[in-house]
């Protein structure tokens, strides 16, 4: 019980020294390509640059002790931030010790719900964002993400929740753009792209080992920042308008709780849930991808508990939300760590950046820190998604766009509730409509199909009709309307089968519906049977009286219901 909530017990015991060595070398890679992805996203959060890098220590702490996925890196990523500034945002003014004190309080009520939903096991709660309307919400957030950072690359102030109001805001301002601003912006994202396609290529010809090379090319970041820090440093452009980080506090932070304040607390409380949802979902997701390919084992439930843990532990540091990082696990992962404790030993190298490193960053360009961020999420939109879902189910479309657009027009917290909303509405569309098919014999076979996708032969005076789908309170009266019109066609009929090879459910408004029908086809001198029943759903029907009504049997394969009743017929 106790290593079921605390798996570093269950890796800790076989730690040796091959894999420290291992994760120190990842955790080496990993704390490079860190650092400054902590400052661009507490910038893109609204928040001092310092407070990414306290999001960046507690979390791994805790994620080693609580999580369950060997090469999972936790800390700031874009749509957390994006969602965090968009909550906090409406709240209070930026830069004010109320903004951070309210990203702190949303990070601890987020990694709290985190908690009680792994302790309830609720993992599967999450499946209710689709995949679609996840990817949807993704894509749109990038957009509004690299379009809100061009007011670093251009030098202007560009402000909204959405893009129509941050391109309103774009056009006002372009009579103000800095020329050094967008040279700097402009040389760091160009840098940033070249470095995606052609660096690893480049390392590779230099004799790095590939895998090495592709982590090295992915901590490009750095270079730049070192490049575009000494510009500004010896070319002495802040003269010029170019806007830098300025003065980073140097040190650890203290831990603290977070300011209770009820009334802000029940405003945070739907942005809460909604960062833990899609942060859990966005973790989940790349700890198993991860996993699947060192046939390793994730436990949902448990990943839940960790990300919570990650949390809070970021809002007693002074931090903001925080989740599973898609780039910096696979970084992880390619840079061979083999246990959480690589996250542990990246926690203290992000440690140590903040004690002696951070009067370095002074003459940083935010330019640069927006050039990381664009070039980062703009990796996020899958265009080719869309296109995807479009020729494979116009409804899952429907849900995609849906959200892009709510996201795009309205903000995250509207476009993720579309995305929700339209999900919940087509899968009960979807299930209120079940494909149900008149079946046959296979010539030859014991096997039934469609009588109209397959040449198959039926019994007269048998319909045999399977229901695709469990049965409850949205299909009910589409199972009885469908039953009482193919009755009504055959004035020959009179056994019905009703064939449950996927019906693994019954609720009560079903069970009514099965009565009526019992009694109407009884009426009609019909005999109503049922073949190929599971297990649970039987264990069921005999809590009722359901099946001492029942007009008709009860067969175990519907061949069995097909060749009785056939020499039932054949009898009279």
């Amino acid at each position: 019980m106790l290593s079921r909530y605390l798996p570093i017990l269950r890796w800790v015991p076989s730690y040796d020294r091959e894999a420290f060595s291992s994760d120190v070398i990842a955790a080496i890679i990993v704390t490079i390509m860190l650092i400054p992805q902590s400052l661009a996203y507490a910038l893109l959060a609204g928040l001092p640059p310092e407070v990414g890098l306290y999001a960046s220590i507690a979390p791994l702490v805790l994620y080693t002790i609580f999580g369950t996925s060997m090469t999972l890196a936790v800390g700031p990523v874009a749509v957390a931030s994006l969602m965090t500034a968009s909550a906090v945002g409406e709240l209070t003014a930026q830069g004010t010790p109320e903004y951070l004190g309210a990203a702190i309080a949303l990070a601890f009520l987020s990694g709290l719900m985190l908690i009680v939903m792994g302790v309830a096991r609720l993992g599967f709660l999450a499946n209710f964002l689709s995949h679609p309307v996840i990817s949807g919400f993704i894509t749109a957030s990038a957009l509004i993400i690299a379009f809100g950072q061009l007011k670093h690359i251009l030098g202007i102030d560009v402000h909204g929740h959405n893009l129509i109001e941050q391109v309103e805001s774009l056009v006002a301002g372009l009579s103000g753009a800095n020329i050094p601003t967008m040279v700097i912006g402009g040389a760091a994202i160009a840098f940033l792209v070249w470095s995606r396609r052609f660096l690893t290529p480049l390392l590779r010809k230099l004799g790095v080992a590939p895998k090495l090379a592709s982590s090295l090319s992915k901590a490009a970041p750095v270079l730049a920042v070192i490049a575009t820090t000494l510009a500004v440093w010896g070319l002495g452009l802040q003269a010029q308008g170019i806007a830098i980080v300025g003065d980073v506090p140097k040190g650890l932070p203290t831990p603290a709780l977070p300011t209770v304040d009820v009334e802000l607390w029940k405003s945070l409380l739907l942005p809460a849930l909604m960062i833990g949802v899609i942060g859990y979902v966005e973790t989940i997701s790349v700890a198993q991808t991860l996993a699947a390919k060192r046939r390793e084992r994730i436990d949902p439930d448990q990943e839940l508990i960790a990300l919570g843990a990650a949390n809070v532990g970021s809002s007693f540091s002074g931090g903001f939300p925080v989740t599973g990082g898609f780039s910096r696990s696979v970084v992880n992962f390619d840079a061979g760590a083999r246990t959480p404790g690589a996250g542990a030993l990246t926690a203290i190298g992000i440690a140590l950046a903040t004690l002696f490193l951070t009067p370095l960053l002074f003459n940083l360009p935010k330019a640069t820190l927006a050039a990381t961020i664009i070039v980062a999420v703009l990796s996020l939109v899958d265009l080719d998604a869309i296109r995807r879902t479009w020729v494979y189910s116009r409804s899952d479309f429907a849900a995609m766009l849906g959200t892009i657009i709510g996201t795009l027009l309205f903000g995250v917290e509207i476009g993720i509730a579309i995305g929700v909303i339209s999900s919940l509405a087509l899968f009960l569309g979807r299930t209120s409509r079940p494909h149900v098919a008149i079946v046959g014999r296979v010539p030859g076979s014991e096997h039934y199909r469609n009588i109209n996708r397959h040449k198959v032969e039926t019994t007269p005076g048998v319909l045999s009709i399977r229901v695709d789908e469990s049965l409850y309170f949205p299909n009910a009266r589409f199972l009885e309307d469908t039953i009482n019109d193919a009755v009504a066609q055959d004035n020959t009929i009179r056994h019905v089968v009703l064939m449950c090879p996927a019906v693994n459910s019954i609720d009560a408004s079903a069970l009514e519906s099965l009565e009526q029908i019992n009694l109407r086809l009884r009426d009609a001198g019909i005999l109503l049977h049922l073949s190929e029943v599971k297990g649970p759903v039987m264990d069921r029907l005999k809590r009722t009286d359901f099946l001492e009504h029942l007009s008709g049997q009860i067969f175990l394969s519907q061949y069995e219901a097909d060749q009785t009743l056939k020499a039932q017929l054949a009898a009279a």
